[in-house]
């Protein structure tokens, strides 16, 4: 369950700015845990703002209508996930940004499993029709499909990375594995050794990917 905490400004008074801030991450919060106990179509604005500790009418007041708050629900989360993505692949690029992209995921999957479990229902309720999640989640893909085919690129260009790799099937087949490796493990986490999985994984794409001819320290 959610746990209330407060925030002050440096007057020791909460401001109206903070107390947006705070009604939002709250109700947030209980857009994840309730999609995560019942699934997106039986959560309602109501139940969100009461198990925010809000009245039940706020949810419907700041967003309009649910649609709207799960976008909003997604660009925060998408937001989330890029800023833990850069922080562990930096300006890295080649096999490098291969090891640390595949390392940032298996620790934000142990990290966000409530989060993921709960945008993967959203997600995959989405593609049942025409909406702007599906329209926002195409977008999104195509920007992860461009940053990894970035990295093999740049990878190519230094002689790190094989110059006959098909950079863009890589990264369709790198998002393929990102998007399969979460849903098994959201599905039955005991069935996969996460650690195993990718170290495997990494493991296989350098052979795969790295130039022999290239003499780096630590390329093979």
């Amino acid at each position: 369950m959610i746990r209330h905490q407060s925030v002050k400004s440096d007057s020791g008074r909460i401001t109206q700015i903070e107390r947006t801030a705070l009604s939002d991450k709250r109700m947030f919060d209980a857009t994840v845990e309730l999609i995560n106990e019942r699934g997106t179509q039986k959560t309602t604005l109501k139940e969100i703002s009461e198990r925010a500790g809000y009245s039940r009418g706020l949810a419907n007041y700041r967003f309009g209508c649910k649609d709207n708050l799960m976008l909003e629900l997604f660009i925060r989360f998408d937001y989330r996930w890029k800023r833990h993505l850069r922080d562990y692949v930096g300006n890295t690029h080649g096999l490098q940004a291969v090891r640390q992209a595949s390392t940032a995921l298996r620790d934000f999957l142990k990290k966000e499993s409530g989060y993921l479990r709960a945008m993967y229902l959203l997600w995959y309720e989405s593609l049942s029709h025409e909406s702007d999640m599906r329209r926002l989640l195409a977008e999104h893909h195509e920007v992860y499909r461009h940053d990894a085919r970035r990295w093999i690129e740049l990878g190519i260009q230094s002689g790190e990375i094989k110059a006959d790799t098909d950079a863009v099937q890589f990264a369709a087949q790198y998002c393929a594995f990102i998007f399969g490796t979460v849903y098994q493990w959201l599905v039955n986490p005991a069935a996969l050794d996460l650690d195993a999985v990718f170290d495997s994984y990494i493991e296989n794409m350098i052979v795969l990917l790295a130039n022999p001819d290239n003499k780096k320290e630590g390329v093979l």
